[in-house]
């Protein structure tokens, strides 16, 4: 494994809930990210954000240990859930909250 893959393994296994974004949660670069913080600051989850502008290495890593083209990319305890499409219909249907729960992640009460 190398040094990248080890960094990112490592991040999202010990870590709860980890976002690997464009930009910052208070500073989003691109509006699929700023997405991203969005629900997971509606829903009240905690989470680490990893700047893949902060670094090409990090950029293309996280691209290749996921097997998924695009930034930004959420991982629950983990498990890659995957981007801002698929997290926003999670969101929508309710599953995100559920997801998050599921592994004992606490949540804001929905309603």
């Amino acid at each position: 494994m190398s040094g990248i893959n080890a960094f990112i393994d490592n991040e999202v296994k010990s870590n709860d809930v980890v976002l690997f974004m464009k930009g910052t949660p208070q500073f989003p670069m691109c509006g699929f990210s700023g997405q991203v913080v969005q629900i997971l600051d509606y829903v009240g989850a905690p989470y680490k954000a990893h700047n893949v502008l902060d670094n090409a290495e990090l950029r293309q890593g996280i691209k290749d240990y996921a097997n998924w083209p695009t930034i930004p990319q959420l991982y629950i305890k983990g498990e890659f859930i995957g981007g801002c499409d698929i997290v926003r219909e999670m969101f929508q249907s309710g599953e995100l909250a559920q997801a998050l729960a599921d592994q004992g992640i606490a949540v804001k009460k929905a309603g």
